[in-house]
């Protein structure tokens, strides 16, 4: 296994990142932010009911959700560079196929090859490559790939908006088809050449770090899921009806725009704060518990939002909780569990939070069908979010006495 040889030498850590940050950059624009923008025109061409264009983006989640753990564990063998080249090729090609969809069943196998694409290139692969390959710096690392990756959804909003404008939304797909397949798939296979692991630092011992089975045995793994599972159910239900939500409260798609595109720089302040001052100013287990309180205290925000100025307010402190959410995530888990089965750990972990991200969209759609509006389905997940920050308050290093 070739790409598990040690190295010293990390003088290509910056062009790394760099070129890791503008594949996720992509990646979550197109696969994660992209497919709430083009729910209402495939409505208004196709005639299609919205729950069923939900239930393909469920799918896709879904598909994410089993196969993470599967990702993870070949990341761990060495194979990262195949797993995040790979994974932006075949969400080219899923995107292709989405651009000449015409009956649902092919929207659904679409979305389960995108599904797949999901898991092999957003943020946790990413995470798990990074400190397998430089475990001296992995932190360093995740808090740049995620300060560039925090304007995903800035892109994509306005971009995607645009391409429709210009080429129709079929159009607009093999547009964002052709740059993952020529441009981020061969940019992560650059980016990963070489050797994967670094020198280790001189006191770190793996015989310390958990293995998957030993994981499962501490209350700290399963609080940690149910809080990351919780979230991201609330986080996709968020995103996957944002627009319907704003077309819901009689705001236009520029107003729309005009509140969304602030949420990316939001996440950036945050977490560029965190990484000049935060980090010294508190542990990523305070930190984690403020953020994770922070999100249902936007979402009541937007819940009772009326005006452009104070769903501004939303956008700034929902931007800011899930910027700096993704940091305690990438930066907690090894330091509770180790770096040496980090794909597995994270990949089983994600796992169920990647199936509660899946049924999300769906759910959502099935809550508004049983109360009046989006109003309430937002006050919903707030409360869902609250019990996120419970099950993560009470999470505790593994050896940890209680106070």
């Amino acid at each position: 296994m070739p790409e598990m040889t040690q190295r010293t030498d990390e003088g290509d850590f910056g062009a790394t990142v760099a070129a890791l940050a503008g594949g996720q950059l992509v990646c979550w624009a197109a696969l994660f932010y992209g497919f709430s923008s083009f729910v209402l025109p495939m409505q208004r061409e196709l005639g299609w009911q919205k729950a069923t264009l939900m239930g393909a983006f469920t799918l896709g989640l879904t598909v994410c959700g089993v196969t993470t753990y599967a990702v993870g564990a070949a990341i761990d063998h060495g194979r990262g560079r195949l797993v995040l080249g790979g994974g932006a090729l075949l969400a080219g090609f899923g995107f292709a196929a989405w651009a000449i969809v015409s009956q649902p069943w092919m929207l659904y196998a679409t979305w389960a090859v995108l599904g797949a694409a999901m898991a092999m290139t957003l943020y946790e692969p990413a995470f798990n490559v990074l400190t397998k390959r430089y475990p001296a710096r992995f932190r360093e690392g995740i808090t740049l790939l995620t300060i560039i990756g925090g304007f995903a959804s800035t892109l994509s909003f306005p971009t995607i908006a645009g391409l429709i404008a210009l080429f129709g939304w079929r159009g607009a797909l093999w547009a964002i088809a052709f740059v993952l397949a020529a441009i981020v798939a061969p940019l992560h296979a650059w980016a990963l050449r070489g050797p994967a692991i670094t020198r280790l630092p001189a006191h770190h011992d793996a015989v310390d770090d958990a293995t998957l089975r030993e994981a499962l045995r501490e209350p700290a793994f399963w609080l940690l899921t149910i809080a990351f599972a919780v979230y991201a159910f609330v986080s996709a239900a968020f995103w996957a009806h944002v627009m319907p939500a704003f077309v819901a409260k009689g705001f236009s798609e520029a107003q729309a725009l005009a509140v969304l595109v602030w949420f990316g720089p939001a996440q950036v302040v945050g977490r560029v704060v965190h990484a000049f001052a935060g980090r010294r100013a508190l542990s990523l287990r305070v930190l984690g518990v403020l953020v994770l309180l922070a999100v249902p205290l936007a979402l009541v925000v937007f819940a009772l939002g009326d005006s452009v100025p104070m769903l501004l307010v939303f956008a700034l402190l929902f931007g800011v909780a899930n910027g700096l959410v993704t940091i305690v995530r990438g930066g907690l888990v090894p330091d509770y569990f180790g770096r040496t089965h980090i794909g597995r750990i994270s990949g089983a972990m994600s796992a169920v939070g990647l199936l509660a991200r899946a049924v999300a969209p769906l759910g959502a759609a099935l809550l508004l069908l049983a109360v009046n509006g989006y109003r309430e389905v937002m006050f919903a997940l707030a409360v869902l979010g609250v019990a996120a920050a419970a099950a993560f308050a009470a999470a505790r290093r593994p050896g940890e006495p209680r106070a």
